[in-house]
C-alpha cells in the first residue's frame, strides 16, 4: 500500500457511523479509531461488560436468540443473492468458472460427509459465539470457537479465511476452529466484505478493524490479550499480510510502537498465499479468474504493487515500521496449482532481505486444499496442525505434555471419498 499521510491512513480504520450492530455493539465516536483501539482502556461499552479473571475462564452468555439467528441468516442469503447475480454481469458466459463452478459443486458433495459434522458443530455447540459485529459494515461479524470450561487465559487465533477475494466466509474456519478449540486455543474467524460487496481496500480495512477488535475484548471470552496468533489461508493470507503491514504503517507513524497491536502479535502463519500480484494475474486469468474481474477486486492495475505485501515490505519509507512485524510462518503445497509456492519462496527471500524474521515450510506433494480441507478431515497426524500447534504451545509445558497424551484426530470422511475430491478438486 502506497504511503499516504497519517490522518489519511488513520482514517481507513474509521468506521461511518457510530453505530456498528445489533448483537454486540462498540461505539467508536469522533475519535480516531486506531487511537481508540489501542488505548480503549475503559469506554462506556467495557465498562459494561469488562470481568475480571480470578484462575477461571469467564465466558459470557450467548446473547442471539435462535429467532435472531434465523433473521440473521435470511439477511445474508438476500445479500448473498443479490451480490451472486452482480457477480454474474461481472463473469459472463465462460466456460473456465463455470466448469470450476460444476468441480466445486462435486467437491463439496464428495467431502459432504465431514461437512455435515463441522456444520453440527458450528450451529449447535455452545462452545461458538457466531456473528459477533466489530464494525459497522454488514460482514462485519466474527465467530469465536472456544475451548471448554477450564482455567486460566487461553491463546488465541485470529483466522482470515480464503475465498478467491469472492466467496470468503467466517464459516469456513470452522474445521479449524473445532481443531485448535480441543487444544485450548481459541479461533477467532473474521468476516469481510467479499467483492463485488467491497474491493481490497475494503477488505484490508474489515479485517484491521476485526484484529484490533479482538485484542480490545477478547478477555470478556477467556482469551488472552497477550498471546494471539494470526493465521490466513490463500486470499485470506493476502489480505491479512496487507492488514499486518497497514497496522505496522500506522501504528509506527502514529507513534504507538510501545503499545503497537502488531508488535504484540507472536506469529503470523500464512497458509497458500500470494503475495506479488502482478505475478499472479495471467495465473489466476488461466484458472477462472479472470483478468478483468481480478483487477477489479485489486482497484485497476496501478494499484497491484500498492497491494502486493512482497513489493511493500521493499518501499524505503516504511522499513521502520516493519520492525513491529511478528514473525512470519509460510506454509505451502508444493502441488498447489491455485496459488503456485513460488508465491510463498520470492516472498520469504523478499522478507528475509528486509530483515524480517521469517520461515518457510514447504510440504511435498500438498495442494492447496490438502493442507486445509483434506488432511484435516482425514484424522490421524497433520503436520501443518502439529506445527500451528507446536508454536503456539512453545512456551507452555503443561499444554505440550497434553499434546503428546493426545489421541488421534478422528477420521471425519472415508478415504476414497477424499481421494476423489481432490482429483476433483477447482482449486
Amino acid at each position: 500500500m502506497a504511503s499516504s499521510p497519517p490522518e489519511t491512513q488513520a482514517d481507513r480504520l474509521r468506521p461511518s457511523s457510530s453505530s456498528v450492530g445489533e448483537e454486540e455493539t462498540v461505539a467508536f465516536g469522533d475519535t480516531p479509531f486506531l487511537q481508540r483501539a489501542v488505548s480503549d482502556p475503559a469506554g462506556s461499552f467495557n465498562q459494561q461488560r469488562r470481568r475480571r479473571f480470578a484462575g477461571k475462564s469467564f465466558r459470557p452468555r450467548r446473547q442471539q436468540s435462535f429467532s435472531r439467528d434465523i433473521e440473521h441468516a435470511a439477511k445474508e442469503t438476500y445479500l448473498i443473492t443479490r451480490l451472486t447475480f452482480t457477480l454474474l454481469r461481472y463473469l459472463g458466459v465462460g466456460y473456465r468458472w463455470i466448469t470450476r463452478l460444476l468441480a466445486l459443486g462435486c467437491y463439496a458433495l464428495l467431502l459432504m460427509p465431514g461437512f455435515l459434522q463441522v456444520a453440527y458443530y458450528y450451529f449447535f455447540s455452545d462452545n461458538v459465539r457466531r456473528s459477533i459485529v466489530y464494525g459497522d459494515q454488514p460482514r462485519n461479524r466474527l465467530d469465536l470457537h472456544l475451548p471448554g470450561p477450564t482455567d486460566g487465559a487461553k491463546p488465541v487465533v485470529i483466522f482470515v479465511t480464503g475465498g478467491a477475494w469472492i466467496i470468503g466466509y467466517k464459516a469456513w474456519g470452522s474445521l479449524l476452529g473445532l481443531q485448535l478449540a480441543k487444544k485450548d486455543i481459541i479461533v477467532a474467524c473474521i468476516d469481510y466484505r467479499n467483492f463485488p460487496q467491497g474491493t481490497i481496500s475494503d477488505m484490508i480495512k474489515d479485517v484491521c478493524q476485526g484484529i484490533l477488535f479482538v485484542f480490545n475484548h477478547i478477555a470478556e471470552y477467556g482469551g488472552d490479550p497477550d498471546n494471539i496468533y494470526l493465521m490466513g489461508q490463500s486470499a485470506g493470507a493476502h489480505i491479512a499480510a496487507c492488514a499486518l503491514l497497514e497496522l505496522a504503517t500506522i501504528e509506527y507513524e502514529h507513534g504507538e510502537s510501545a503499545s503497537s497491536k502488531v508488535a504484540r502479535i507472536k506469529a503470523y502463519f500464512a497458509l497458500s498465499g500470494g503475495y506479488s500480484l502482478s505475478n499472479l494475474v495471467d495465473h489466476f486469468h488461466n484458472r477462472g479468474l479472470y483478468r478483468s474481474i481480478f483487477l477489479s477486486i485489486m482497484e485497476g492495475e496501478k494499484s497491484l504493487r500498492q497491494y502486493s505485501p512482497e513489493v511493500k515490505i521493499q518501499d524505503p519509507s516504511i522499513r521502520e515500521a516493519l520492525s513491529l512485524l511478528p514473525p512470519i510462518f509460510l506454509f505451502h503445497g508444493s502441488a498447489d496449482y491455485s496459488i503456485p509456492a513460488d508465491s510463498s519462496r520470492t516472498f520469504y527471500k523478499a522478507l528475509q532481505n528486509v530483515g524480517a524474521k521469517a520461515k518457510l515450510i514447504l510440504f511435498d506433494g500438498k495442494t492447496h486444499t490438502d493442507l486445509f480441507l483434506q488432511d484435516p478431515l482425514r484424522g490421524g497426524e497433520d503436520e501443518l496442525f502439529d506445527n500451528i500447534v507446536s508454536v503456539i504451545h512453545a512456551d507452555d509445558e503443561e499444554a505440550l505434555a497434553k499434546d503428546a497424551m493426545a489421541p488421534p484426530r478422528r477420521r471425519l470422511v472415508p478415504e476414497i471419498l477424499l481421494q476423489l475430491a481432490r482429483s476433483i478438486s477447482p482449486f
